[in-house]
């Protein structure tokens, strides 16, 4: 996708997701045979609901049909949540994972599971699980040491509303 068209893109969207109180993570535009494939990806600090992104996407259709923006050509429209294998790469992903188990690739020291405790603007407060029965201990990170992050699946995690019961 060339520059002009990705900001053209960015500039036609981002207003309409801001609309709905999302945040614009990604677009991307590729080919898929002979259509073209335009992958939107917005995300919120409390998540997105399905019929949130069937709203945006019925918006942001209606906004590409007044342009020229995806070409003359047939493309087809995705909008979407993140997956949970995305990698966290910025402040506010790092926030939306706090009370999340995360893997850390440590620049200097190799990989660390952990689980985010608290994020302020110079890195992560985390408990770092016991091993053995030992309990588990607190690990400062900055965000300077940390090469890549991505949350980890916990499938008997409990949820915050489930905690707060």
């Amino acid at each position: 996708m060339s520059t002009t068209q990705s900001d053209r893109l960015r500039g036609l969207v981002e207003p309409l997701v801001a609309a709905k109180d999302l945040d614009l993570e990604e677009i991307e535009v590729s080919r898929a045979g002979r259509r073209g494939l335009l992958r939107i990806v917005v995300d919120s600090d409390e998540g997105v609901e399905l019929d949130v992104c069937a709203e945006l996407s019925r918006a942001i259709s209606e906004k590409l049909d007044e342009t020229d923006a995806m070409g003359e050509g047939e493309y087809v429209l995705e909008v979407s949540s993140p997956g949970a294998d995305r990698p966290l790469t910025e402040h506010r992903h790092y926030v939306r994972a706090t009370g999340r188990l995360v893997k850390l690739q440590l620049a200097e020291e190799g990989d660390l599971v952990a689980r985010v405790l608290a994020v302020d603007e110079d890195g992560l407060d985390l408990e770092v699980p016991g091993v053995k029965g030992r309990k588990p201990t607190a690990r400062r990170v900055a965000f300077a040491d940390i090469a890549k992050a991505r949350v980890e699946i916990e499938f008997n995690r409990k949820d915050k509303k489930e905690e707060e019961a």
